[in-house]
C-alpha cells in the first residue's frame, strides 16, 4: 500500500510510468497469492515483463516464450504444441485477479492484450480509483444453481446469461452470507442446546479442544464442470488449479471452453448445501467466530489444524479426498451412467456393496454419509456430511443437529458419550424437502485417536 502511494504521488495523469515503476509492480505481482503455487506462470510473467522493459523492445512472440520459458526447442512446432497460448489464457486471468484483491489500490496497472505477449502499462483512472473497494472477507456464494443436481444437456447457457449470473451473484452472495450470519447470532441467543442433552453432548465434544471452526462449503461450479468434461478433477490438479489449463488444451469445442471457463468465474452453491451449513452454524459456540468460506478457498494447514466440516461429497468439496484411507461409506460418481451413488468398500452381511439412486433430477431416495473423525494432523476434528444429491446433504445435517435423532444414535452405540463413527442413511423426501432419515449401515471407532 505503501509503495502504491509513492506511485500515485510520484504520476502525473498524463506522464509514462518509467522503467522502475513498471519494474516493481511487475515484481509485486509476482510475489502475489495470486502466482504462490506456479512457478512456471511466474517465470512466463517475469519473462515477458524484463523484456517489456528493454528499450525499444519488439513484440515478444510465441515461439520465443516457449522456448525460453516452457524449454521447448527453439523450432518446435506450435501448431502442434499450444502450451504458450493455453499459459497466456491463465496467466492474464492471474493478473486480474492481483489487481481485483491484493493490487487493488495499485495506481499502475499491467496487461498482457489479447493476440500478443508484450505487457502494456496504464495509470488506473482516477474515476476508478474512487470506485475501487476491497473484496469481502467471506467467499461469494452464488444463487442456487437448478440445474447442479440434474444430469447435464448438450446446452449450457449462453454469455449473456453467465453475464447476468454473475450480477445475481454479486447482489445475493452478501445476502446469503448475511442470513446465515443472522440465523447463527439468532441460535446462540436461544441457547439451542438448552435442555437437549445428546445434541450438548456431541458438539461440545466437537469442540472440546477450544481450535477454530471451519464449516466449508462445496464447490458447486466444479462438479458441474466435472458433469460436462465426464470425468473427475483429482485434488491435487483442483488445488493448483491444473484442471482449467488441460480443460482448454483439450480436444472440446471452443465454444464448450468458453461455457467452462465462464462455470469456473462463479462460486455456484445448492440451496441444500446453504440449508447444511445453516444447520451447522447454529451449533458453533460463539467463540472463537466460525469461518465459514469455500471449498476452492480453504487450505490444507487449515484442514490440519482446526475442527471443520466439509459439506458435500468428493465431487463438489474435492478436500474430502484427504480422508480416503480412513472412509469406509464413500459418496462416488459414475461419470458413464451420469448418477451419483455411495460405495460400501467392506460391505458386511447384509449390506450392499454399492447404493444407487435414481438418475433422474428430484427423484424420491437419497443416501447420505455422515462421518466423523479426526482431522488429517490429528489436531482437530473433521465431520463430513455428503449426500448423493444437494436436498441428501441437507438431511445429514438434519440428522446430525437433531436431539431426537442423536439420542437414537447413543442408544444404538450403547453409548452416552458418541465415539468416532460413520452412518450411511437413505432419506426420503417430497417437494424437495428432505421428511425422514433411516440409518441402513453405520461403523463406529472407539478406539480412534
Amino acid at each position: 500500500m505503501a509503495a502504491a502511494e509513492q506511485m500515485s504521488s510520484q504520476r502525473s495523469s498524463d506522464s509514462p510510468a518509467s522503467i522502475a515503476q513498471r519494474r516493481a509492480v511487475i515484481d509485486r505481482i509476482a510475489a502475489s497469492a495470486s502466482f504462490s503455487r506456479s512457478t512456471r506462470l511466474r517465470d512466463f510473467l517475469l519473462y515477458v515483463g524484463g523484456q517489456s522493459l528493454k528499450e525499444g523492445c519488439p513484440d515478444i512472440h510465441e515461439q520465443e516464450i516457449g522456448a525460453r520459458v516452457f524449454d521447448r526447442p527453439a523450432s518446435y512446432d506450435r501448431s502442434q504444441d499450444n502450451i504458450v497460448r493455453v499459459n497466456a489464457t491463465e496467466l492474464r486471468k492471474r493478473i486480474d485477479l492481483y489487481f481485483a484483491t491484493e493490487g487493488a489500490h495499485e495506481p499502475l496497472i499491467l496487461e498482457i492484450p489479447r493476440g500478443g505477449y508484450k505487457p502494456v502499462f496504464h495509470w488506473r483512472s482516477p474515476e476508478i480509483d474512487k470506485t475501487v473497494s476491497p473484496l469481502p472477507k467471506a467467499p461469494p456464494l452464488s444463487v442456487p444453481y437448478a440445474t447442479v443436481n440434474a444430469a447435464p444437456s448438450n446446452f449450457l447457457p449462453s454469455r449473456s446469461v453467465h453475464l447476468l449470473w454473475g450480477a445475481l451473484c454479486a447482489a445475493l452472495a452478501i445476502t446469503v452470507l448475511l442470513v446465515l450470519q443472522q440465523n447463527w447470532i439468532l441460535h446462540k441467543a436461544a441457547s439451542p442446546w438448552n435442555g437437549k442433552p445428546a445434541l450438548e453432548s456431541f458438539w461440545t465434544g466437537f469442540f472440546q479442544n477450544s481450535k477454530p471452526t471451519d464449516v466449508v462449503l462445496p464447490d458447486d461450479s466444479v462438479s458441474v464442470m466435472q458433469d460436462v468434461i465426464r470425468r473427475p478433477i483429482l485434488l491435487e490438479d483442483y488445488l493448483n488449479r491444473n484442471y482449467m489449463l488441460q480443460i482448454q488444451a483439450s480436444g472440446l469445442s471452443a465454444d464448450r471452453k468458453v461455457d467452462l471457463d465462464q462455470l469456473f468465474g462463479h462460486n455456484l452453491i445448492t440451496f441444500g448445501s446453504v440449508r447444511a451449513a445453516q444447520d451447522v452454524l447454529a451449533q458453533i459456540p460463539a467463540t472463537p467466530t466460525p469461518h465459514l468460506t469455500l471449498s476452492r478457498y480453504y487450505t490444507a494447514d487449515a484442514l490440519k489444524q482446526n475442527n471443520v466440516v466439509l459439506i458435500g461429497g468428493e465431487k463438489a468439496n474435492p478436500w474430502v479426498h484427504l480422508f480416503d484411507d480412513r472412509l469406509n461409506f464413500i459418496t462416488d460418481y459414475d461419470y458413464r451412467n451420469m448418477h451419483a451413488f455411495v460405495g460400501n468398500l467392506h460391505p458386511q452381511p447384509g449390506e450392499q456393496a454399492r447404493y444407487e439412486v435414481s438418475p433422474y433430477p428430484n427423484a424420491l431416495l437419497g443416501y447420505t454419509v455422515i462421518a466423523y473423525l479426526p482431522n488429517p494432523g490429528g489436531a482437530g476434528k473433521a465431520i463430513i456430511l455428503a449426500g448423493t444429491d444437494s436436498d441428501a446433504t441437507a438431511a445429514s445435517a438434519e440428522f446430525l443437529t437433531s436431539e431426537e435423532r442423536l439420542e437414537s444414535l447413543r442408544n444404538l452405540f450403547h453409548a452416552q458419550t458418541l465415539p468416532y463413527f460413520e452412518l450411511l442413511l437413505k432419506s426420503s423426501r417430497l417437494s424437495g424437502t428432505s421428511f425422514s432419515s433411516e440409518i441402513i449401515a453405520y461403523r463406529t471407532y472407539p478406539g480412534l485417536r
